[in-house]
């Protein structure tokens, strides 16, 4: 029978991918992940995208967000809180859990659940621990969710700084001198943990940088210049992660190069050169979101230099097995080598933010590089890759 005279349904109109933006967190990186948000959320292509800003409080309750990105931005000198930006105080999202269910499901104390609609793709701005280091991935591969960026492992291995530079070792680049405290040091004998620490200025020199070994944004992070500052450094560091790390300091230009996951694999950016600021010891979190020191990009370096970042920055990429994207960030020595000090696999995303600069340098502007890493992330299976 021909079906060509019968009436024909009207073709439904496409729905747009629908992604949430999940922000906040409860590491010493909340106020900053907020702002990247504000970013993202002031610059994704509303055209092509629905959006839905997920934020999670300090305590790690996950609720549902104004859509108002003037207001996720630093003022005064002080970053936003997902706590003031909720719609309730009381209310509460959930995430499904289930696969085969994108639904996102919204409650009040004594009231009826409202599903807020299915989620295609999820966009975690978090940075740090609880969120970028693994933890949220590992959800969202429970539920079966697409999401931008780096996997569990990648994710886990980026935010240790550890074992960051063991992966890198293996794979034959190049890491600067540093040694490891654990928590269990420290509780079995802690002068011992400190004339570790000592022994290691001994063979490597003043100043030392003292570090939380899972923390990002330069939080934690002291510059060591002798003996008497180091207690001081260490409790820093330790108020943020009971793991420490110490590097000796490498003298030498800090590079920076993005790492962007296209259709037909990983490319680097040109890089960017952070110069020393002139009213911070050295490139802390002060300098990088207060007072906004700014980058040199491109940096000044040779064809053969930059060529040769680039290259290490997508092996540092493909050792680490990331995806999406990838900040690396380098010390060119006095000996002309690139030494890589460390990859953040969720880099800030703020309008001051060096990755997006680098991208915008190198041709991909900031609503495409958002396109790019939403579309990345749905071209992805969720599960074993």
């Amino acid at each position: 029978m021909s079906t060509e005279n019968l009436p024909q349904s009207p073709e439904q109109p496409r729905r747009k991918p629908r992604v949430a933006v999940v922000f906040g967190g409860r590491s010493s990186e909340h106020g900053i992940s907020a702002v990247t948000a504000g970013a993202v959320l002031g610059a994704i292509d509303r055209t092509r995208y629905d959006v839905l800003p997920i934020g999670i409080t300090r305590e790690g309750r996950w609720v549902l967000t104004a859509d108002e990105p003037e207001r996720m931005a630093i003022t005064d000198r002080r970053t936003p809180e997902v706590a003031e930006l909720a719609e309730s105080v009381e209310g509460g999202v959930v995430l499904p859990v289930d696969p085969g269910n994108r639904e996102v499901v919204y409650s009040e104390p004594g009231s009826v659940p409202k599903a807020l609609g299915e989620v295609d793709v999820v966009f975690p701005v978090l940075h740090g621990p609880y969120g970028e280091d693994g933890t949220l991935q590992g959800l969202l591969e429970l539920s079966g969710v697409p999401y931008v960026g780096a996997g569990v492992l990648a994710s886990a291995v980026g935010q240790d700084k550890e074992y960051m530079k063991r992966v890198f070792t293996s794979f034959g680049l190049k890491v600067g001198p540093y040694v490891v405290i654990r928590p269990r040091e420290w509780d079995r004998d802690e002068a011992a943990a400190r004339r570790k620490i000592i022994d290691f200025a001994g063979d490597h020199g003043w100043p030392l940088f003292v570090k939380p070994a899972r923390a990002g944004s330069s939080i934690g992070i002291t510059k060591v210049d002798d003996l008497s500052g180091l207690d001081e450094a260490i409790a820093e560091a330790r108020s943020h992660d009971p793991k420490i790390l110490v590097e000796a300091a490498i003298r030498g230009r800090e590079i920076e190069c993005g790492v962007l996951e296209f259709e037909d694999g990983p490319r680097a950016s040109v890089p960017a050169e952070i110069p020393p600021p002139d009213a911070h010891a050295y490139y802390d979190f002060e300098a990088k979101y207060i007072d906004s020191t700014p980058g040199i990009v491109p940096a000044p370096l040779t064809e053969e230099q930059t060529a040769e970042v680039r290259r290490l920055a997508v092996e540092a990429f493909e050792a680490a097995s990331c995806e999406g994207l990838v900040r690396a960030d380098f010390f060119l020595d006095e000996d002309g080598e690139f030494v890589i000090n460390e990859i953040n696999t969720m880099p800030g995303f703020t309008p001051i933010s060096m990755y997006p600069q680098m991208w915008q340098a190198t041709g991909v502007g900031y609503t495409e590089l958002i396109d790019r890493l939403v579309q990345a992330a749905l071209r992805r299976p969720t599960g074993l890759r």
